[in-house]
């Protein structure tokens, strides 16, 4: 399949982004005992540092969708398509319990399992695979129904024991429970709520055969209006969102309020905004200067790659910055979701620092990419479709 430019680039955007809020999640000084976007604790600043990351699990899963429509009209091939997508889900929730859950916690002994957006999108894949006999407008409808109205299942009268309720819940919401001794799974990406994104994400496909600008002015359309209702919808504060936005201290508190969406799941607010603003970047991405395209085509092409390399480099370096800080590895706590850090102890850096780390993980693993890229690009052995 013919690599689209436009795609990898915002990919790559947000690819970068997403490393600002691992950074800031493993490192910051507060980031194990408080929310960014708790109004009563935050800071304007590291409100947005936490809300410009927003963009990143929208559009990855997204244009995840709409890579798997290209792939499908490019091999003309539903039945080989079906094939690698159930492949590739099951490998991405694979490798969420394994390779990337020990990214992320260091923890030999696995106590936590996270269920975050690699399995979800996996899930995704899966379920994807069975709707590629059903026409583009179907999809949509699929899609775009459950963007709209998952947000009403907490309202189904279900009984609190029903079994049918412990069952369906963590497809649809946040859930935590424990597996057996010792072992807590964490459902931090319920899979329905992100499957809408990725299938409106692969009726999105099509556009990507229209001519240069006819396809900025659909975007650019497309954007504006998901933008629109999300200011209007917010604005109303009826429906949209679990949590509503009030008045604040401060005008400024108040617009943070109007913007502290909610994620977990992604509601209909968020998912307005967030596409909305991709959407423009689709638009206009073409448009920036030449090397910054090449810098984010290189991420972009090798996200997987990326995405697990960065969460090894960044705990590392958690460990270096908490070596230095004169903590010892017998202090370091790896069983309790802390990433390492000593509980009860202060630990971490300040936000200035952890842009400046930001970079640094961005750049050193820069020239990795560009490696990984050539490499896939230049040899077809199997696994790489899996990369």
């Amino acid at each position: 399949m013919k690599r689209i430019q436009t795609i990898d680039i915002t990919r790559g955007i947000v690819m970068i982004i997403m490393a600002l809020d691992h950074v800031r999640d493993l490192m910051h000084v507060d980031s194990i005992t408080q929310s960014p976007t708790n109004l009563t604790t935050t800071t304007p600043f590291l409100f947005f540092t936490r809300w410009i990351t927003y963009l990143c699990a929208p559009i990855f899963v997204f244009l995840a969708g709409t890579s798997v429509y290209l792939a499908m009209k490019s091999s003309n091939n539903i039945t080989a398509t079906r094939s690698l997508l159930l492949k590739r889900g099951f490998w991405l929730i694979l490798l969420e319990f394994t390779v990337v859950n020990f990214g992320l916690y260091f923890d030999i002994g696995f106590h936590t399992i996270l269920f975050e957006v690699i399995a979800s999108t996996g899930f995704g894949f899966i379920l994807l695979s069975f709707l590629l006999n059903k026409t583009n407008k179907q999809i949509a409808i699929i899609g775009l129904l459950i963007i709209l109205l998952h947000n009403l299942t907490p309202l189904i009268p279900f009984g609190e024991n029903l079994i049918s309720k412990l069952i369906l819940t963590p497809f649809f919401g946040p859930t935590a429970f424990q597996l057996f001794a010792g072992k807590l799974f964490i459902m931090g990406y319920p899979p329905i709520p992100w499957f809408g994104i990725m299938l409106v994400g692969f009726a999105t496909g099509p556009f990507f055969a229209l001519p240069p600008e006819k396809i900025k002015l659909s975007f650019l359309k497309i954007g504006i209006i998901a933008i629109g209702l999300f200011v209007m919808l917010r604005f109303i504060n009826i429906y949209g969102d679990s949590a509503p936005w009030s008045s604040q201290k401060t005008g400024l508190f108040s617009f943070l309020s109007f913007m502290n969406i909610s994620k977990y799941p992604p509601s209909l607010d968020f998912c307005l905004i967030t596409l909305g603003i991709m959407f423009l970047k689709l638009a206009f991405v073409d448009q920036l200067p030449l090397g910054f395209k090449k810098v984010f085509l290189t991420y972009g092409r090798v996200p997987l790659f990326y995405f697990i390399v960065h969460f090894y480099l960044v705990h590392l370096i958690t460990l270096i910055v908490l070596f230095v800080q004169g903590f010892h590895w017998t202090q370091l706590d790896f069983t309790t979701g802390t990433f390492g850090r000593p509980k009860d102890v202060v630990s971490g850096l300040a936000l200035s620092y952890i842009y400046i780390i930001w970079i640094i993980v961005v750049v050193i693993i820069y020239k990795p990419c560009v490696w990984f890229g050539n490499f896939k690009a230049s040899n077809n052995y199997w696994w790489l479709k899996y990369l």
